[in-house]
């Protein structure tokens, strides 16, 4: 059992140095300017990948290509990346002005654009998670597309087998397929993968888009191809980060202009001076949850409020959704769409124009301070929570005039990896600890495992691990996580972040309120510890609609109680 427990030990340390070093390599890379990804200086990325084998990444350290982790990747990436031999990091520097066509990756707000054939800017907007982000998802990209060519390359002269011949043939042709077509395609495919031909034709769907029903076929030729011309002719790919990124990154230039712009829109509205509460979640769980009983009364006689979420929660239902949103904007909200870059859109409700009967937040007997202001944040990205949430918090500066807000809580939701439950349960963290250091954040949490308990949900309370990304998660470092004394139950991107900022602006800077409530609870996406319930194994669907709104309700029901 000893021997056993110090193997198990030995490699979650093997693990946490993979972390490390990847960690300082892509600093030291950004630092330098470019580098190859499969050249030398991509050497230690690589290696590093290899040894943490992340959960998402699947089968990353085998020779048959990994497909549920090449889905996750190519949502996260802009259309047709594969396709270039030179990725630019860029910061925000005027191409939204130019003729380029934007560019919006499926499962990422990032602007990118596709230059020249060879050449794809990805606008980097949300500081150095993101970064770390794109070179993580991009390392593991380029080890699949060697895969690719160590399957179909016979010999240095650049001879290919006849699988890869006759998808290439397909992949260029302009006809559109028949379905005896589109088997023989999948079956030659197959072969390159080492994947069976059910596992690829059940995959083959879910990377298609609206106008190309063979993007499948194409990634796989294009990622192929290019490791081809990098063995046979030597033509490397390579990442840059432009000049301007460089300077500006880490100096807060988009937090702090999205940051004014709410606080301009506070002021001219006249709410500047009114208690704020600030919650860190998504477009639709309180704008719902204040309005749809407003503009939906019909709808809730007929079902639950349950049912409601749902049926707003799914996206064909548009109209009912436009219909919660015009009486919110009728009735006291105010939406402030992000001009900045942060890709962070905010939304102002004045509760005391909220239509309903006997509004108490304009009672003067029973709310007799001033109504209160919720000030709704969309999901920052890793270290991004901090940026903004410290611009957030600072007094607002104007022809100088120095107005500090009157912040009384900060609520943060959003999804989590569990690592004892499953999808949809509920966490209630007691303190952040940031991954690869030795940083912790306890703190006195608002919301309570008992407020939750109760509504047919499972309710963790414990610690919570912020990590470097999601991309890394690592099965033997949760594993020793969670049998340690820490009391790990989860793991997310932006906890510690936000921890961070308010507790810097409450305790040191005196920006807010000493005694400011702050309320966090998350529901899981995902179980990173369970085989086939890892992030790449898909989406929630309405499995989050129940733990994102009751966790919504109780945030609303403290904030009323303040």
């Amino acid at each position: 059992m000893s021997i056993l427990k110090k193997q198990g030990r030995t490699r979650a340390q093997e693990s946490s140095s993979a972390i490390e070093r990847m960690y300082i390599t892509m600093r030291h890379l950004f630092n330098r300017g470019f580098y190859k990804p499969m050249g030398v200086s991509g050497e230690t990325l690589r290696e590093a990948l290899l040894i943490l084998r992340p959960e998402i990444y699947g089968s990353i350290a085998e020779e048959k290509v990994e497909l549920d982790g090449l889905l996750y990747v190519i949502d996260r990436l802009p259309e047709r990346i594969e396709e270039c031999r030179f990725i630019n990091l860029t910061s925000d520097e005027g191409y939204k002005n130019s003729l380029f066509e934007p560019i919006i990756p499926r499962k990422r707000r990032r602007n990118c654009y596709r230059i020249d054939e060879e050449q794809m800017n990805i606008e980097i907007t949300r500081g150095r998670s993101e970064i770390y982000d794109i070179l993580t998802h991009l390392t593991f990209l380029f080890i699949e597309s060697h895969k690719i060519m160590n399957r179909v390359l016979i010999n240095d002269r650049g001879d290919l087998t006849r699988d890869w011949e006759k998808l290439e043939k397909a992949v260029l042709s302009d006809e559109e397929f028949t379905q005896k077509e589109r088997e023989v395609a999948i079956t030659h495919t197959a072969n390159i993968l080492g994947r069976t031909f059910q596992e690829v034709s059940e995959a083959a769907p879910l990377f298609n888009t609206k106008n190309n029903s063979r993007r499948f076929l194409e990634i796989i030729y294009w990622l192929g191809k290019l490791a081809i011309a990098e063995m046979t002719k030597d033509n490397k790919r390579t990442v840059t980060f432009s000049p301007v990124l460089r300077e500006r990154l880490g100096h807060h230039i988009h937090g702090e202009i999205w940051a004014q712009n709410i606080k301009k829109t506070l002021k001219e509205n006249g709410l500047i001076h009114r208690p704020i509460h600030i919650i860190s979640a998504n477009m639709h769980s309180v704008m719902n949850t204040i309005y749809a009983p407003v503009a939906l009364k019909t709808e809730l006689k007929k079902g639950s409020k349950l049912d409601v979420y749902e049926l707003l929660s799914d996206e064909k239902n548009e109209k009912l959704r436009n219909k919660v949103e015009k009486a919110a904007i009728q009735n006291g909200m105010i939406y402030v769409a992000d001009e900045s870059g942060t890709n962070i859109n905010v939304q102002i409700f004045d509760m005391c124009k909220l239509a309903i009967k006997d509004n108490q937040f304009c009672d003067q007997t029973t709310q007799p301070n001033d109504p209160p202001v919720i000030l709704v944040m969309d999901y920052a990205f890793g270290e991004q929570a901090y940026e903004t949430m410290e611009e957030l918090l600072k007094p607002f500066n104007e022809l100088d005039n120095t107005t500090y807000l009157d912040v009384r809580s900060v609520s943060i939701m959003g999804k989590a990896g569990i690592l004892d439950g499953g999808k949809g349960d509920i966490m209630i963290p007691s303190a952040h600890l940031f991954e690869g250091t030795a940083d912790n954040y306890p703190f006195k949490n608002a919301l309570k495992k008992e407020d939750l308990e109760g509504n047919g949900l499972r309710v963790f309370e414990g610690a919570m691990v912020t990590v470097l990304g999601t991309s890394l998660q690592n099965r033997d470092i949760l594993k020793f996580f969670y049998d340690s004394t820490w009391n790990v139950i989860g793991l997310e991107m932006e906890g510690a972040h936000y921890q961070k900022a308010i507790q810097a602006a409450s305790k040191l800077r005196g920006n807010i309120q000493e005694d400011v409530e702050v309320l966090y609870a998350y529901y899981a996406s995902d179980n990173p510890l369970e085989t086939g319930s890892t992030l790449a194994s898909g989406g929630l669907g309405t499995t989050g609609v129940k733990p994102t709104y009751l966790i919504t309700e109780k945030i609303l029901h403290h904030i009323y109680k303040l």
